[in-house]
Parts: C-alpha cells; sequence; structure tokens
C-alpha cells in the first residue's frame, strides 16, 4: 500500500524490481571499480541487497605525493581531482537514519525504493541523504515498466539499445539500530516523464509517468562529487533514441505485483 504520511515521496506505480549486471568484467569496464566477489540475485527486488556505487571519502584516500609544477598545465587550485570510486553491497529500500528499531526499518524500506528528485530536498525520508550530499550510482542492465495500453498490464523491459549497462542515480544512508544492527540502504531517484519520447508510454493511465534519473556515462564523477546546490542539474530525462523496450516473455522474468520480500 502506498504511504499516506505526504513525507515519504513514495511513488508506488514505479518498477518495483530491475535487472542487476551478470558480468563480472561489466563493473571494471563500464564503472571503473573493482567486481565483486558475488554477484547476486539478477533481478533485484524490494529490501535484498544490490551494488551501489559511491565516493571514498576523502579521509579514506590515501595522500598523493605533490605533484611537480607544470608551466603549462592548469594551476592546481583550479583542478579537482576525480573522486575515488567504491562499489558497496546495500539493501535496495532507504532506511533513514532516524528510524527507531529494526521493525519500523523493514516496513519504511519497501515503500522507499523511489525518491521524486523534485522533493527529495524536503521528504522527511531523503532530505537528510539529499543535503549530506549522500548520492551513489545504481548499475542495471534494464528497469521493468508496465504497459496498460492493451487495456491490462504488460510487464516490458526497458533497457539500453546497444546493450549495455545504465548507472542510475541515487541517495544512500546507514542505520544503525539499538541492538547494533548496521543496514546501508539506496533509493534510486526518478524524475517526471511525462514528455519522454518513450517512457510517457507506461505505468497506469492517469496518472503523472516517472522515470529512473538515468545518468550519462560521462556524469558518474561530476554526479558523485558535485557541490549539493547543483545536483540536480544531473536530474535530466534519458534520451529516447537510446532506450529500447520489449515485452517480457519469460515468466520467471516477471514479479506479482503483490511480492514483498
Amino acid at each position: 500500500m502506498p504511504c499516506r504520511c505526504g513525507r515519504c515521496s513514495y511513488h508506488p506505480r514505479m518498477s518495483s524490481h530491475y535487472e542487476t549486471l551478470q558480468k563480472a568484467e561489466a563493473y571494471p569496464e563500464f564503472f571503473k571499480v573493482a567486481p565483486p566477489g558475488e554477484l547476486g540475485e539478477r533481478l533485484l527486488r524490494a529490501r535484498r541487497p544490490g551494488y551501489i556505487i559511491r565516493a571514498v571519502s576523502q579521509a579514506e584516500v590515501p595522500a598523493a605525493p605533490p605533484a611537480q609544477p607544470e608551466a603549462t598545465s592548469t594551476p592546481a587550485s583550479a583542478r579537482k581531482p576525480a573522486p575515488v570510486r567504491e562499489l558497496l553491497q546495500a539493501q535496495w529500500g532507504l532506511v533513514p537514519h532516524w528510524v527507531k528499531n529494526a521493525s519500523d526499518a523493514r516496513l519504511r524500506a519497501i515503500k522507499l525504493l523511489h525518491a521524486r528528485n523534485e522533493t527529495a530536498s524536503t521528504a522527511q525520508a531523503f532530505r537528510d541523504a539529499w543535503l549530506n550530499s549522500q548520492r551513489c550510482i545504481i548499475p542495471i542492465m534494464a528497469f521493468f515498466e508496465d504497459d496498460y495500453r492493451s487495456g491490462k498490464p504488460v510487464s516490458t523491459r526497458i533497457s539500453r539499445v546497444d546493450g549495455k549497462p545504465m548507472g542510475l542515480a541515487g541517495l544512500w544512508a546507514r542505520w544503525q539500530g539499538p541492538e547494533g544492527e548496521d543496514i546501508l540502504s539506496f533509493a534510486a531517484l526518478n524524475i517526471n516523464a511525462n514528455t519522454h519520447g518513450l517512457l510517457h508510454r507506461y505505468q497506469p493511465p492517469g496518472n503523472e509517468r516517472r522515470m529512473p534519473a538515468i545518468l550519462n556515462e560521462g556524469a558518474y564523477d561530476a554526479w558523485l562529487s558535485v557541490r549539493q546546490d547543483k545536483a540536480r542539474e544531473f536530474m535530466r530525462q534519458y534520451s529516447a533514441s537510446w532506450l529500447t523496450a520489449n515485452p517480457v516473455e519469460n515468466k520467471k522474468d516477471k514479479i506479482p505485483k503483490d511480492w514483498r520480500a
């Protein structure tokens, strides 16, 4: 059931599962991070462990020796080093740091898979993660939406035309419970898709259309390191010409609407 509190930016009509990377070499090739020891589940659903990429805290990065100045180079003060990326396993379904107990954490996470870009900075569940620049990249192969044009929902796989992975913009949070529990979690940011050339066709008729905020490959480092007041500049529609949509034929790829972790 959708959250009624008016503060969670919950969007119940968006995809409740996505397809993860199932080739280890794709992580260093497309995201410049070492591959995980285990690839994990191919179809990730709410409250299950997936992978995110975030910037390593500068306190954790070993100090590099000072570089020799070059007369023709850009002044050191004007150059900003690219962030060091790290791949981490985290739960899909954000758990805010202020949640009081594990039971509440489980209930909230299932409703916090997606964060609306427009209200991420003010919604109670996501505000701290947004304002503290706790941004991440969610590596995926595809996401799923329902096509209602025939009068009934048809599960449809949305992926890149060239078959390459996509990086979604996300927010992460760490929750530490009173009994020593420690949960690293994340949510995917989404944007309006009413005018998108492809995604406007999906989700129930009469509702606002939404789509994940898919990052351009060249923007990964900038998304992880940009100042908080510039983060919304990355919330743009991904070109419809770079995406393809295919009805899901394999029953095992269809997750029932009432499937919950």
